[in-house]
């Protein structure tokens, strides 16, 4: 690990990728009879995995349930994957910026 913020940042984007996981099986199932759409609350997991933790996965409630009792919204999963795509834009951006800093240390600040 670099140093603490890239090590935020490491698990920042292990949450984002399981929330693709999610968002992806949540999309896969559209269709499936009685699929319950499935999430995680991504500041208290952020939070859980600092601390070492694994991410929660929970049901989603409040969701319009279909007559086949499938809740998936692919209008809510489109903008979750939107979201999605944007914070781990923005991740990598900031570990980018954190690799070409230490690699201008290690140059002795020739940035090289």
């Amino acid at each position: 690990m670099l140093d603490p913020i890239a090590g935020s940042l490491e698990h920042y984007m292990d949450l984002l990728s399981a929330r693709q996981k999610l968002v992806a099986s949540n999309i896969a199932n559209a269709d499936t009879p009685g699929y319950q759409t499935k999430d995680l609350d991504f500041q208290a997991e952020f939070r859980n995995q600092l601390a070492g933790g694994s991410p929660g996965v929970t049901e989603v409630t409040g969701l319009e349930t279909k007559h086949d009792g499938n809740n998936v919204s692919l209008d809510r999963e489109a903008r979750l994957l939107a979201e999605n795509a944007i914070r781990f834009s923005v991740a990598s951006n900031l570990m980018r910026a954190e690799i070409r800093q230490v690699r201008s240390a290690i140059n002795g600040g020739s940035g090289g």
